[in-house]
């Protein structure tokens, strides 16, 4: 039981489980809400692979349409691997080592493979030093699918783990990560979670990359990829040790393997053995990550891939990765011909957060684009940077807001007795309020864009609700915050009224449009601080 091409290996929801064509075929009908069995940080990797997969199958049978049948699916992923009449490649554990198996090169004689695991998750890329969040090696009873979803995070997004464990191409260095971010179609029925359709997603994916082959060709000229014949299955390869896979021998969609690893059934459960490498399999450190990898945003002028490092998809990040014209949005990030404006888009952003030999949490988003998604490259782009910009000026005075009150509070109500110590009991409450401003920052930001096109007066509406809702989330921290300064009982009640006296008057001094009178109808209506 280990055919991935003929038998039903992979659960999904709803339905039964299928083999790896049903799956393409069942994504091409839209049929398929989960799979059960993934993990959350093995999602992103999937979803490319399964992308990478059909569009490499479709380009090699000169296709440009997604079959919607099991078995043209089947008859597709054969063509690329001819040379295999027996479905190795695509099989979980071959005896002959001489031979490929899935996600696992052919090991030469020479080449020894001595570290045993038997659970999926030791395979998996995750690092975990505590063993707490994420236990390891607890899968000891691992069905075919969770061997296959750890292949596929580990071959596929894999850093540097020490002398002999090498890291995957697409990827600025062994300590970075590879990164999606990508425009996704979100439905009606969907619209409450934002999350993409898997079906819908990876049809929108390959349609694009199938238009857009010869024009991305065009783009990563330097990078040498043979326009047909190309090594797209990197696992069917021999590799000896040493030796290195140039990328002028890649077809520009190559789906990629970074760890000597074979699995192996024992007693009716698999196991695998796994080894090290002289050298990456893949000559492309020099790239930095830039091979033109449709999922990953590249520095115009670093000519590097985006490394998360330790942070997160926050407003800061995602500022400057989609409004500064510093990073050049990957293929799949960008409106397709075929989408109308009013399109239903969401920008799909995930990556795994990774240090030096460490890894900080899987870090994932989802941002409602709607039909601003021309903007993002249009001539407007510098508009949406400008407001951008002035919305993280404004959280950044109501952040300051909240520090100094607290800080003043925590020294009795003495202005000229703050110090660094008191500023430090305040970190925990600017950090949620950050992280609250973050959570409707690109809603406002998209109402304020469109307010440009509507008058001053939309557009000062628009800036005003907010700041209002800054305000609400500034009030709400600040007051729950401040009980829990420390501070002399003799003073509290003078320091608490300080505190509350200085957080309302720079509320007043750096937003005085929240203190205006507006005229509604008839009636005044004035803003005041709560």
């Amino acid at each position: 039981m280990n055919n991935l091409l003929t038998q039903p290996l992979i659960r999904t929801a709803p339905g039964e489980a299928m083999s790896l064509p049903g799956v393409l075929a069942a994504l091409s009908r839209d049929e398929i809400d989960s799979f059960p069995a993934l993990r959350p940080h093995q999602a992103p990797a999937w979803h490319m692979f399964l992308v990478q997969l059909a569009a490499l199958a479709l380009h090699r049978a000169g296709r440009d349409y997604l079959p919607r049948d099991e078995v043209e699916w089947r008859s597709l992923l054969r063509t690329l691997t001819t040379n295999f009449p027996e479905d190795e490649p695509w099989r979980l554990a071959v005896a002959d080592w001489a031979k490929p198996a899935f996600l696992q090169s052919p090991v030469p004689g020479s080449v020894k493979l001595e570290n045993k695991l038997f659970s999926p998750d030791a395979l998996d890329l995750l690092i975990t030093s505590k063993n707490h969040d994420l236990k390891q090696a607890v899968a000891r009873r691992g069905a075919a699918e969770d061997w296959v979803f750890a292949l596929v995070s580990l071959q596929t997004g894999e850093g540097y783990g020490g002398a002999g464990n090498q890291g995957i191409a697409r990827m600025n260095g062994g300590s970075s990560s590879r990164s999606t971010i990508a425009l996704a179609p979100v439905s009606s029925s969907s619209a409450k979670t934002m999350s993409p359709r898997p079906g819908a997603w990876f049809s929108r994916d390959v349609r694009v990359l199938i238009a857009a082959r010869e024009r991305t060709l065009a783009t990563n000229d330097h990078l040498g990829f043979p326009p047909k014949e190309g090594i797209g299955l990197v696992w069917l390869e021999p590799w000896p040790e040493g030796e290195q896979l140039q990328l002028v021998q890649l077809d520009l969609w190559f789906i990629e393997i970074c760890r000597r690893i074979r699995l192996f059934e024992e007693r009716g459960d698999f196991a695998a053995v796994k080894g090290t490498s002289a050298a990456a399999r893949i000559n492309a450190k020099h790239c930095k990550g830039a091979v033109g990898d449709p999922y990953a945003p590249v520095h115009k002028t670093e000519s590097k891939s985006l490394t998360l490092g330790e942070g997160d998809f926050d407003y800061h990040r995602l500022t400057e990765l989609l409004f500064s014209g510093d990073w050049e949005l990957p293929l799949l990030a960008r409106p397709a011909d075929f989408e109308k404006p009013c399109s239903r888009l969401a920008l799909v952003c995930a990556a795994l957060s990774r240090g030096n030999s460490k890894t900080d949490g899987f870090k994932s988003r989802v941002i409602p684009v709607g039909n601003h998604a021309a903007a993002l490259f249009g001539s407007r782009r510098q508009e949406l940077h400008q407001l951008a910009k002035t919305q993280i000026e404004e959280i950044d005075d109501f952040a300051k807001t909240i520090r100094f009150a607290l800080a003043l509070a925590a020294a009795g109500g003495e202005r000229d007795k703050i110090k660094k110590e008191h500023y430090a009991l305040a970190i925990s409450a600017r950090t949620q309020f950050d992280r609250s401003a973050d959570s409707v920052f690109f809603l406002h930001l998209w109402d304020r864009f469109e307010a440009q096109d509507s008058g001053e007066e939309a557009l000062v509406a628009a800036q005003r609700a907010f700041q209002e809702a800054l305000r609400a989330r500034a009030e709400q921290i600040f007051f729950a915050a401040l009980p829990s300064m420390p501070c002399a009982g003799i003073f509290r009640p003078r320091a608490e009224a300080r505190a509350q006296s200085a957080f309302r008057a720079m509320i007043c001094k750096s937003f005085p449009l929240l203190f205006e009178t507006r005229v509604s109808g008839d009636s005044e209506v004035g803003a005041h601080a709560s």
